[in-house]
């Protein structure tokens, strides 16, 4: 018997119909399957509901994949592919960019597992787009060190690597310390660094801005609890 196929479904960065951002191709493959794993449950439903299976949430499988997920539990999810196709989303964005599905991604490469990739909104690609800075050359770093001293070190790094290879280089952060992070960035880059927030993006609450370290420190922002990726440039 053939083993199903692995659908990587991108979802919304925000809370509103799906349908606004996500593409009705990939909507249509989402609407077929039965089988998923997903980062958390309970967004996976209100996503799937809003998607156009409402009223059928209850017919399908959920199978979560998530930072406390353990190696034992991952190697079990090929056998999922014995009844069909499943599809991966990730709490935002796009799966396994970021994100602990890559896990599953690589597993069914390893087990001869065909992965399809759909399109759908990325939030590190908006914001270069948005950001104006080198799209030539960047770098994802993912998350800087949570440690105050230690993410200030990252962060003058981050800068030497720029400033060396003219490079934007994008970072994320958990929301709660966003304000943090944008304040140690102004603080520790060098006065003509590029600096860009953008946040809530393809949300009506979206917000982004490029300048220097200097006009961050003179007209500084609070961008709260909400999505963001930030962006640095070495001048």
């Amino acid at each position: 018997m053939n083993r199903g196929k692995l659908f990587l479904i991108p979802s919304p960065l925000g809370e509103y119909d799906p349908a606004e951002v996500i593409p009705e191709g990939t909507l249509k493959v989402l609407r077929e399957l039965k089988t998923f794993v997903v980062e958390e449950v309970r967004t996976a439903r209100r996503y799937l509901s809003a998607a156009g299976l409402k009223g059928h949430i209850q017919e399908l499988e959920f199978y979560v994949l998530n930072e406390h997920t353990c190696a034992d539990e991952i190697r079990q999810l090929p056998a999922l592919f014995e009844k069909g196709d499943v599809g991966l989303i990730s709490e935002a964005g796009l799966p396994a960019v970021a994100d602990p599905g890559a896990a599953l991604v690589d597993l069914c490469h390893r087990e001869g597992i065909q992965v399809i990739p759909l399109a759908g909104p990325s939030s590190l690609m908006l914001a270069l787009m948005a950001s104006g800075l080198n799209g030539q050359s960047f770098a994802f770093r993912g998350y800087l060190p949570a440690k105050p001293e230690e993410r200030k070190a990252a962060i003058r790094r981050l800068e030497k690597d720029s400033a060396a290879l003219r490079q934007t280089q994008i970072i994320i952060e958990t929301p709660y310390r966003n304000d943090t992070l944008l304040k140690d960035l102004a603080e520790q880059l060098n006065p003509h660094t590029r600096i860009c927030a953008a946040a809530a993006l393809t949300t009506p609450e979206a917000f982004v801005r490029c300048q220097s370290a200097q006009q961050w420190r003179k007209d500084p922002v609070l961008i709260g609890k909400i999505p963001c990726v930030f962006l640095i440039l070495a001048q």
